[in-house]
């Protein structure tokens, strides 16, 4: 039996797909998993029972992803599982963006009371909410990935000229693109010919603060920027310097802070992205199954800190070892396994970054103990699943 933690609602329709195996609580002391959403992971003591944390969702700046490696938890997030209703909600933006709607609607409420004066009062002060139509203005689209890909095909679909900029962009994410959109390789690109620019990244050491008054310069007079990524990929200040100033139009983010409400040019959503029955079903089912597999089988997929790894269990015991990727190790692990008189049935070994994953199906438990190949330098966890 496993136990499984959750630190938020995560929808049923998740939960229940774990099965007999698995009994989900919000609170219990000895957790294998926990399946999160938006609470905060950092001051959070990792039990040792932890095996690893599905977030239902894709950022993971909530969980000490680093922590989580060196202890060999796996952390997993939803990729693309709330990409369709981000997408809608940038549409929306757009849209917001250009028409003055929001002001506009705001502006309407004052004329209660005003009775059959209402009409002509409307049509006299129409004028000041007047703003362009997308159809055939540029929107460059920073981060071609599962959400960036769907905006992009919107976007070409309404009319729009798209160029996107994405230096990892992969060979999947460039089939799923319309043939109509243009890929460039520089930010300079997208900054000197965008109307509108969206940005689809995540938040990082490289990304932090990308959108400042050093890339705003380069930008094209009275430009739209909307940001449904995360709140740290723009200078909040920069941007309202620049609304001041005219050079941007419109500034339209999913994160309302306190220092950019109330400010005109500024549409502040409270973080609405993933806020859809549809996309919590999404992401439930996704984070659940990444639970079950690795828990059951060894099985990883969509691991934001180790590879992904997907051999196909045979009837032996699994031996699963968490180790930094450096040379040597694997080769004392397999040796540790011989002298314990186990033979090795089926292998599979991947890395990422500084980390490995090797998973070793043994045709028999013997003598091996799993302090054994914990005792391995640069051993990180061993797991074995009968």
């Amino acid at each position: 039996m496993f136990n499984i933690l959750t630190l938020n609602k995560i929808a049923k329709i998740g939960t229940d797909r774990l099965g007999a195996n698995f009994a989900v609580a919000d609170d219990c002391q000895n957790p294998d998993a926990v399946m999160v959403r938006s609470a905060s992971m950092h001051d959070m003591v990792l039990p040792k029972s932890l095996l690893a944390i599905a977030r239902a969702g894709a950022g993971v700046n909530n969980i000490p992803v680093g922590k989580c490696s060196e202890e060999g938890i796996v952390v997993f997030n939803t990729p693309g599982a709330n990409a369709n209703a981000v997408k809608e909600l940038v549409l929306a933006g757009l849209l917001l963006s250009s028409r003055n709607i929001v002001g506009g609607i705001e502006w309407a409420k004052t004329l209660k009371g005003k009775g059959a004066e209402v009409g002509k009062l409307v049509e006299k002060g129409k004028g000041q909410f007047v703003g362009p139509e997308i159809t055939g203005k540029t929107i460059g689209i920073i981060g071609l990935g599962a959400i960036g890909i769907l905006v992009a095909n919107a976007c070409n679909a309404l009319g729009m000229k798209v160029i996107g900029y994405d230096p990892f962009l992969s060979v999947d994410s460039a089939l799923k693109l319309s043939s109509h959109i243009k890929h460039v390789v520089s930010l300079d690109a997208v900054f000197a010919e965008a109307d509108y620019i969206t940005v689809h990244v995540p938040l990082n050491d490289k990304t932090k603060g990308m959108i400042n008054t050093a890339e705003i310069a380069k930008m094209k007079d009275g430009v739209r920027i909307l940001n449904y990524s995360r709140d740290g990929l723009v200078v909040s200040g920069d941007i309202i310097a620049a609304l001041q100033s005219g050079k941007i139009s419109a500034y339209v983010t999913d994160f309302a802070t306190d220092d950019l409400l109330c400010i005109d040019g500024v549409i502040a959503m409270p973080h609405l992205g993933a806020s859809t029955p549809e996309s919590e079903d999404n992401c439930a089912v996704m984070a659940a199954d990444e639970i079950r597999d690795y828990l059951e089988q060894g099985i990883i997929k969509n691991s934001v800190n180790f590879p992904d790894l997907s051999l196909a269990k045979t009837a032996a015991p699994r031996l699963c070892v968490f180790h930094r990727n450096k040379p040597g190790i694997l080769q004392k692990v397999l040796e540790l396994v011989a002298q314990k008189g186990s033979n090795v049935e089926n292998m599979e070994s991947k890395s990422k970054g500084d980390f490995a994953y090797t998973v070793i199906d043994i045709d028999a438990k013997n003598s091996l103990a799993l302090e054994d190949v914990a005792g391995v330098a640069d051993v990180l966890r061993v797991r074995l699943i009968g």
